[in-house]
């Protein structure tokens, strides 16, 4: 995953992609997992995951 041109780590679940998002300093209360223009999703989304890793 990468914030602001910077890679952070990899993501396996949507909770992995918030909690990155947090340390970041984003409210994970505002960013949407959803939204195509703060996040760009490549080969899947959020979707993906199964509903038990959320």
């Amino acid at each position: 995953m990468t914030i602001r041109g910077q890679s952070v780590g990899e993501a396996h679940s949507l909770r992995d992609v918030i909690e990155f998002l947090r340390v970041a300093g984003l409210d994970e209360n505002v960013v949407r997992a959803d939204d195509p223009d703060l996040i760009e999703w490549r080969g899947g989304g959020p979707a993906d995951w199964p509903e038990e890793q959320v």
